[in-house]
């Protein structure tokens, strides 16, 4: 396979270091873009501790809501993976939807700019399954859905559609410069590493952490437990966003997701289950729930990518409770 010198935005959060680890093991030139508001330095080491890139050639704190700020950083670039934007738990993205909306709106907008006057191979866009209209993502029950039901558009948050106009503008770009475009509807992503802070974490990381931390922490479930989403490993994600440089430029939008909904019940169980300890499990019915439930046809992934989930849930979860239970135990 051929070496390439790929810029990653959103390097150092959970999909982005992952990513950045596989693409150098794979022998790419990696530089990492990230402002560090969610990602970690830390993310970027491998199993023995080693860095995965030269942090100190190779990293760029950068706020993308900048213009022209990553424009030096792209003499060279082959391929972009733009990964970065402003998400957290459901409870931070209903408080903060008009400054996330127009965070959202910059870093794409500024990002694509910037690579239509500095040209590269090909820009692989992260898009979120959120962008889907609110009235099909009515339950666990609920049809798959599929990429042309992304329009007429009426996503429930502002994050969603923060992100469809991310996706949006990206096709856009590839119509009007030639640059090919891979944009990957990303359901939801979990797994290690992953912030799991009372703030900013999202369900499955905050509900592990409550779960190791049971005995000073209520295990508290935001909404009645019924809603649920399509839950994809971030080696699965990981594994689709490299299939979609080698297979997936040009091809449109691709959903990531698992054609099986989970509810938030069966989580909380399974962690609960995963602990070995006596957790009550209470459901907050005043805390906002998001979306129904959702899952994802795959099939053009299957079709376009050759990709299918291979991570099962419990099994994740499992090795995500571990992950987060090291990091209580030493303080983190």
């Amino acid at each position: 396979m051929s070496k390439y010198r790929i810029l990653v935005t959103g390097g150092a959060g959970m999909i982005g270091s992952t990513l950045v680890k596989r693409l150098v093991t794979c022998g790419h030139d990696v530089v990492v873009v990230d402002n560090l508001w969610r990602g970690k330095l830390d993310y970027l080491k491998d199993e023995d501790d080693r860095d995965a890139i030269d942090l100190g050639n190779s990293f760029f704190d950068a706020d993308l809501r900048i213009p022209g700020v990553i424009d030096k950083l792209l003499d060279g670039i082959d391929y972009v993976y733009h990964l970065a934007d402003i998400v957290a738990g459901i409870g931070y993205v209903f408080k903060n939807q008009g400054s996330l909306f127009r965070d959202n709106f910059l870093i794409n907008s500024n990002v694509l700019d910037a690579v239509r006057r500095h040209p590269v191979k090909g820009f692989i866009y992260a898009g979120t399954a959120c962008s889907f209209p609110a009235h099909l993502q009515s339950g666990v029950a609920a049809r798959p859905l599929r990429e042309d039901d992304q329009y007429p558009a009426h996503p429930e948050s502002a994050y969603g559609w923060s992100k469809l106009m991310g996706e949006y503008e990206a096709l856009l770009m590839e119509k009007e410069s030639g640059i090919p475009v891979s944009v990957l509807v990303l359901h939801n992503v979990y797994g290690a590493p992953s912030d799991f802070s009372p703030i900013t974490g999202q369900v499955i990381p905050s509900l592990v952490r409550k779960a190791v931390r049971w005995r000073d922490e209520p295990f508290d479930v935001w909404g009645s437990g019924n809603q649920g989403r399509a839950f994809v490993h971030v080696d699965d994600a990981t594994d689709a966003l490299e299939l979609a440089l080698q297979r997936g430029l040009g091809k449109g939008p691709i959903q990531i997701g698992p054609d099986v909904c989970t509810s938030i019940r069966e989580i909380a169980e399974t962690i609960v289950g995963i602990s070995g300890n006596p957790i009550e499990i209470r459901y907050d019915l005043s805390k906002p729930e998001g979306d129904r439930g959702r899952c994802a046809d795959f099939s053009r992934a299957r079709d376009i990518l050759g990709w299918a989930p291979r991570v099962e849930l419990e099994s994740g979860l499992s090795s995500l409770y571990r992950w987060i239970e090291r990091r209580i135990g030493k303080g983190s």
